[in-house]
């Protein structure tokens, strides 16, 4: 009589990304996931809400949770990113914290290691962009970090390059529990379209204006029609100030043009079908300012 071969327990759980500004937490989930989820850019705070992305394997469904970035401050964003952010903890079956290989350790990767001390999962730490540093210069790092909280696993990669990812992800497997296929195989996120659009308008924002200006600016998708062979978008970007206005509008129109052509490829990429997008300029003054207006963009 042939001997019955055991079958592989099928893994799923949540993985929490955590980490300060521009640590490549939303690099890190494109690469595990394949596609462009959530936004990327090199200043601080792109990220404001968190967006779940899906990566399906044969053995295991890992939800990855990618955060807004971790920093003290006082204004009404930022405390709703850190409640974003944290709140995410709790429902975690792991968490998965990123820092930058070549920084040091700062008062806001402390806040967010004393946050972990009230945690009964397990914390993995990812060093990350290890290929911009010499090998040796990650050493005191992990020396450091080993002595300020017990991780599960501490592991260098390069999420850009993709480089110890495979590692990554059998650490997490490994620590996974058994469960059920949360999402279709199809799904790469639990975000609606509407909010991916939206996210992608405001990531070309961050890429191609000046510096105050992405912090000041909320995109809104009024309206979302989908034909044959095409999706028609209508968005505003809304700004605090009459100046920004400008800018984003830009000489003729010209900045506006670009925004928007940027977004509509990439949107139409992910969406893969033509996309026709039209862009609105709004001065809401000082909306950052007010909690009824934030809440209304969705933070």
């Amino acid at each position: 009589m042939a001997e019955q071969t055991q079958e592989k327990p099928f893994k799923s759980g949540f993985i929490a990304i955590i980490g300060r500004p521009n640590v490549g937490k939303s690099t890190l989930l494109n690469a595990v996931i394949g596609e462009k989820i959530s936004i990327v850019s090199q200043k601080p705070q792109t990220t404001r809400n968190i967006v779940r992305g899906v990566a399906n394997f044969d053995d295991a469904q890992i939800i990855f949770i990618d955060t807004p970035g971790i920093h003290k401050g006082s204004g009404l964003l930022t405390r709703f990113m850190l409640r974003e952010a944290m709140s995410s903890l709790d429902n975690a079956d792991a968490v998965l914290y990123l820092i930058e290989a070549g920084k040091e350790i700062n008062e806001d990767d402390l806040l967010i290691i004393e946050n972990f001390k009230r945690l009964k999962n397990p914390v993995i730490l990812a060093i990350n962009k290890v290929d911009a540093v010499n090998k040796q210069d990650i050493l005191p790092l992990i020396k450091t970090c080993s002595g300020l909280f017990p991780f599960k696993d501490i592991i260098p990669i390069s999420a850009l390059k993709k480089d110890g990812v495979e590692t990554l992800l059998k650490l997490i497997k490994a620590i996974l529990p058994e469960g059920p296929k949360y999402f279709p195989e199809d799904i790469m996120t639990d975000q609606p379209e509407r909010f991916i659009t939206a996210e992608m308008i405001r990531e070309k924002i961050f890429l191609f204006t000046k510096d105050e200006i992405p912090y000041s600016a909320a995109v809104a998708v009024e309206s979302f029609k989908e034909k044959k062979n095409l999706i028609s978008i209508s968005a505003t970007i809304h700004v605090e100030r009459d100046s920004q206005k400008g800018i984003i509008i830009g000489k003729g129109g010209a900045m506006l043009k670009r925004i928007g052509t940027a977004a509509r490829e990439d949107i139409e990429r992910l969406l893969g079908t033509k996309v026709f997008l039209e862009l609105f300029v709004r001065v809401e003054k000082d909306w950052g300012k007010k909690p009824d207006v934030m809440k209304g963009f969705g933070y």
